[in-house]
């Protein structure tokens, strides 16, 4: 499976092959350096591991740098693709052109925090009344019993921390590919924040 480490790097619009405007987001792959590889023989697994953008030297721990071979510098970030189906060495450096005549991605990031938040916003409960001396308007309801036994079962629904999760969005349409620039413009909602780092993948179901 094809994969790359990319940034969100804000939104646009496009004019498509037919003349449509077109909303999209605009993702830029940095240079994807391959750090290692993993064989069946003696990781039991056949992968590529990618890094990207370069760590200080001061905030690199001697274990970290480890990992690393002497001609690539660490690497913030650092993502392990099983069964690559491209041939690749140690230092190769990957960019947008693995993506050529991709016309489906999936994107794999972590969603936007929303904080503590209620059942209706956090759940889609429908809430009470809103009329007056209802005493119940977005609260949830009854979370027990009565009587025996005297205690929340788990898995219920109620409020709390709402978002930063790991969310992928599959089946994303690949608009433009700026080869270039080495940006990739792609329609649908992609998860996470604003210059936030998200993995793209060749769609698996397209």
């Amino acid at each position: 499976m094809l994969g790359l480490l990319a940034k969100k790097v804000g939104m646009t619009q496009v004019f498509d092959d037919v003349g449509r405007l077109v909303p999209v987001t605009v993702l830029r792959i940095d240079p994807n350096v391959v750090v290692a590889q993993k064989n069946e023989a003696k990781h039991g697994y056949a992968a590529v591991v990618l890094g990207v953008d370069d760590e200080k030297p001061s905030r690199v721990t001697k274990p970290y740098k480890g990992q690393f071979p002497e001609t690539i510098s660490p690497k913030k970030h650092l993502k392990e693709f099983r069964d690559f189906d491209k041939d690749v060495v140690v230092g190769d450096s990957l960019g947008v052109e693995l993506f050529e005549g991709c016309r489906y991605v999936d994107v794999t990031g972590v969603s936007k925090g929303k904080g503590f938040q209620g059942v209706m916003k956090r759940w889609g409960f429908s809430g009470g009344r809103r009329t007056h001396g209802s005493k119940f308007h977005r609260e949830p309801g009854s979370t027990g019993q009565s009587t025996y036994p005297h205690r929340t079962f788990k898995n219920v629904k109620l409020p709390g921390r709402m978002g930063r999760e790991q969310v992928t969005v599959l089946s994303l349409k690949v608009v433009k590919v700026d080869a270039e620039k080495q940006l990739v413009m792609i329609r649908g909602a992609v998860p996470g924040i604003n210059k936030g780092l998200v993995v793209l993948r060749a769609g698996v179901k397209k």
